[in-house]
């Protein structure tokens, strides 16, 4: 008889989810207390399946009622641990990585050996190259970002003769291709940036990455290789970037050996710092082609949802442009348009904070992998295996921590700098224990920096260049929940003229 690939997937994630039912691993968690469903075997799928739609109600149960302490909800292959509280929490990123991992935890939800390879696995320069040279390089490169902003902006939203009449813009999928576009202007240049394949490709390789990833999850690690390379649509991807990318790859090589470290008019971008960096076998086309791809997954989809969320509370709220349009003509008018102005716009950095901590991208944080037993100084022990985390958006709606946490509050974060000694710490890119967006010490995102100053121009133009309003006027879309992830109504229609309003 012969079986289908779905037949086998089946009784395989059966195998494993009863493995994990009935595994000796989970009686050490017994005092851990257990939310968002029944903890008994076999019923725990019902929790799990709770969890896949009603992650924030099922976290913010567990930090209600166990906050500073630790609780656990049940996934399909087994438990996640939470630990609340800011000394948990510290304690959480303190860990050292050979005991709690974050790579280790990357590793498992995107299958990183596989999807991608086993060098990116265990040599994430590139995560190097993001958090220095990235960020070193912002203010040469801030005119470019600039210019692919308007452009990119030009293209997404079609306006009609004298630009007063409203135009309906589909708001999720014009910031993505706008944030694809300008964010491979830094990584790659001209004309790639603007290639239509190109940006496709970019948008749908971290689907493919993580739809490949819940697939190779549910195989032994022997066949994991085989389901990533014949079940998976990644190695396709990978032949479709390396077509764009191995020309340019092999004419830089070439330079690099006839004129070594610096030549005239070298590029200054993505690329061509992982190429002066590369080693051994990281220097091949498809080494360097994979590691352009990953920067692009941790860069696209994030900075859309966090820019989306934060251009429907605008649209849905037009009575806040006036005080950001006088802050961003004032700054701009002084210092023009350059990473320094972008550094002076507090009002416009306290926007997207906050709309960070009001949306979020998900209801989790600081997730790591236990590589051996732990034990929390409050005695909490996660045996080895076991997945924990921050409950993010539970942390975030504490009104212990903030006041007002349930409401939309535009000026919170400029109007906590105005305090001595505040103005740092409350930086849209600084985090803490009670602000977990971008995560918590060492491992906090590395292309945050980017990331800001990225979404500060975007949304610096959109108030100076245009008037938006949700077609369902004064309403945010719903999001849409699935696990921890949150995505903004992908459906949701914004609609922009050209500025009228002062």
């Amino acid at each position: 008889m012969e079986l289908s690939a779905t037949t086998v997937v089946a009784v395989l994630s059966a195998l494993y989810f009863l493995s994990s039912v009935f595994g000796l691993g989970k009686r050490s968690l017994r005092p851990i207390p257990t939310v968002g469903g029944p903890s008994l075997p076999l019923l725990r799928l019902a929790g799990s399946v709770r969890f896949l739609f009603k992650s924030a109600q099922v976290l913010q149960e567990g930090y209600d009622k166990f906050k500073g302490k630790a609780f656990k909800h049940s996934e399909y292959f087994g438990w996640h641990v939470y630990v609340s509280g800011p000394r948990l929490t510290e304690e959480l990123r303190r860990a050292p990585e050979d005991q709690l991992s974050c790579s280790e935890a990357i590793n498992d939800s995107l299958q990183v050996e596989y999807t991608l390879s086993p060098g990116i696995h265990h040599d994430s320069y590139h995560i190097r190259i993001v958090r220095t040279q990235l960020t070193r390089n912002l203010g040469a490169l801030f005119s470019q970002l600039r210019d692919e902003i308007v452009n990119a902006f030009a293209d997404q939203v079609p306006l009609k003769g004298d630009g007063a009449e409203w135009v309906p813009v589909k708001g999720m999928d014009a910031v993505m291709e706008i944030v694809v576009r300008t964010s491979n202007r830094v990584f790659i240049g001209l004309p790639l940036c603007r290639d239509a394949d190109w940006c496709a490709l970019n948008k749908q390789f971290t689907i493919d990455c993580f739809q490949g990833a819940a697939i190779i999850s549910l195989f032994p690690k022997f066949l994991k290789p085989i389901a990533a390379r014949f079940l998976t649509n990644v190695p396709k991807s990978v032949r479709r970037g390396q077509r764009h990318l191995e020309p340019i790859i092999l004419e830089r090589f070439r330079m690099m050996e006839e004129h070594g470290s610096d030549w005239a008019d070298k590029p200054n971008d993505m690329l061509q710092w992982l190429m002066d960096d590369a080693r051994g076998e990281a220097r091949g086309v498809r080494p360097l082609v994979l590691r352009l791809l990953s920067v692009n997954i941790a860069a696209i989809h994030t900075t859309s949802i966090a820019f989306t969320n934060a251009l429907y509370l605008l649209a849905a709220h037009p009575e806040f442009a006036p005080l950001l349009r006088a802050e961003i003509e004032g700054v701009v008018a002084k210092e023009g348009w350059t990473k320094a102005a972008m550094n002076d716009m507090r009002r416009l950095d306290s926007f997207l904070k906050e709309t960070l901590r009001y949306t979020g991208l998900g209801a989790i944080s600081l997730t790591r992998k236990a590589l051996a037993d732990y034990t929390f100084a409050d005695g909490t022990f996660i045996p080895a295996g076991t997945t924990v985390s921050a409950p993010l958006r539970a942390t975030h709606y504490d009104d212990g921590i903030w006041a007002r946490a349930a409401v939309f509050d535009p000026w919170r974060f400029s109007t906590l700098r105005e305090a001595e000694g505040e103005s740092a710490k409350h930086h849209m890119v600084s985090t803490s224990t009670e602000y977990l967006a971008f995560g918590h010490g060492q491992h906090a995102c590395p292309g945050r920096f980017f990331a800001a100053n990225e979404m500060k121009a975007m949304l610096a133009h959109v108030l100076v260049t245009y008037d938006v309003k949700m077609e369902q006027e004064g309403v945010v879309p719903p999001p849409t929940w699935f696990g921890p992830n949150l995505v903004p109504n992908w459906n949701a229609k914004v609609l922009f003229r050209t500025r009228q309003a002062s």
